[in-house]
């Protein structure tokens, strides 16, 4: 097993920085079905973007980046389902 580059170790702390703030979201959305203060374009564009951070991640082999992103995409996708269902 290789030794965790600086960088890796910075990428791991960004990426948990990052991810784990949606969940306080997450959790308000899931307990309240209140989606009112929530932009659907915003959320739309915003969950494509963390796929196309994911695939990035996948491709280019780097873990850091790719375990961050299929994370945040679980947590947006299910802000966007709620978004859309509680309208």
């Amino acid at each position: 097993m290789k030794n965790l580059a600086y960088t890796d170790i910075i990428g791991y702390m960004a990426a948990f920085g990052t991810t784990v703030s949606f969940l306080p979201q997450a959790i308000k959305t899931i307990q309240t079905k209140d989606t009112s203060g929530i932009s659907l374009y915003m959320y739309m564009l915003f969950t494509a973007g963390t796929f196309l951070w994911l695939m990035y991640g996948l491709m280019s082999h780097s873990l850091p980046v790719a375990v961050a992103n299929v994370i945040t995409f679980v947590f947006a996708s299910i802000i966007l389902v709620y978004k859309l269902k509680y309208k």
